[in-house]
């Protein structure tokens, strides 16, 4: 049976919404999904496919979110050899990324140590974020750390794990493989820009992603989700907005004197040589986040 035959199209709802994607994939009942998305990302297959998931929080922040509040809203969950995993999605570019990830890893390590425990007792933790926006400038559109000894990269401490997933850099991929990788098919589900055939496709494809869609579904079918979806969507917006303002008044009033004591150097730098090959205007904006006016200058 098609799913898609008495529905509107999927990608009227953006899954990666803060409030929607935990609805989809943080609560109680949603491990399906979780699994599947968590064994496309550490790249498990066959025999070392994750078996199982525990959801370890079940949160609810309508009345926050409605009122213009931000709220934490990542998914926390264990794996079957006691991994913690901790999911964040992260549409705005604050310039804080990589900081903001070692501290809710490190909150989640931490916590993890009840009163009185030995340190051995402390469990691995993942970090999984996903982003909207060009980040780590270098690499592909999936990249992962770990803490490795700086002579022999071989030598690794395995407590700590993060992994960034970036939304720009899978738009701008050219081969996308849609049939053999099951990342691409979650990533293409994600999109909000993706087309509606594409969307049908990939759900009828992986029964994790088919999942996945009953569940947005079902939330959008509640009045309170649907208006806190919407509630959500509109404070992302206004963040948005005023970041955008504040940067783009910044850099009116300032840039020289920026320029001249080498603030955000590295990115400047990056723009200009951009534009000096001739890039896109659109593309150089979505790799540096400097506003047009900015450029225009360098």
């Amino acid at each position: 049976m098609n799913i898609f035959s008495n529905h509107e199209p999927f990608h009227r709802f953006n899954p990666l919404n803060d409030y929607l994607f935990y609805k989809v994939m943080g609560e109680k009942g949603d491990e399906v999904q979780l699994l599947g998305f968590l064994n496309a990302v550490l790249g498990r297959t066959g025999k070392e496919q994750l078996k199982s998931v525990e959801i370890l929080e079940n949160k609810s922040f309508p009345k926050k979110i409605a009122a213009g509040k931000s709220c934490v809203l990542d998914v926390l969950a264990a794996l079957q050899d006691g991994t913690r995993v901790n999911i964040e999605v992260q549409l705005g570019n604050e310039r804080n990324m990589d900081r903001r990830s070692l501290f809710y890893m490190s909150k989640v390590y931490a916590e993890s140590l009840d009163e009185g425990q030995n340190y051995r007792k402390l469990p691995n933790v993942i970090a999984i974020n996903i982003v909207d926006f060009h980040f780590p400038q270098s690499g592909g559109l999936h990249t992962c750390f770990h803490l490795r000894e700086d002579n022999d990269p071989s030598l690794a401490l395995t407590a700590l794990e993060i992994h960034f997933i970036s939304m720009v850099k899978w738009r701008r991929l050219e081969n996308k493989d849609i049939l053999n990788d099951p990342l691409h098919r979650w990533l293409a589900w994600f999109d909000e820009k993706s087309s509606s055939e594409l969307i049908e496709e990939v759900v009828n494809m992986d029964g994790a992603i088919a999942e996945a869609y009953r569940k947005l579904e079902e939330a959008m079918q509640d009045r309170d989700a649907y208006r806190t979806y919407w509630a959500e969507r509109k404070f992302e917006h206004d963040l948005v907005s005023r970041l955008d303002g504040a940067r783009d008044e910044g850099f009116e009033q300032g840039i020289v004197q920026g320029l001249e004591q080498g603030r955000d150097q590295g990115t400047i730098e990056i723009a200009r040589k951009m534009k000096a090959r001739g890039r896109p205007l659109k593309e150089i904006i979505e790799d540096t986040g400097l506003s047009p006016e900015a450029i225009e200058k360098l």
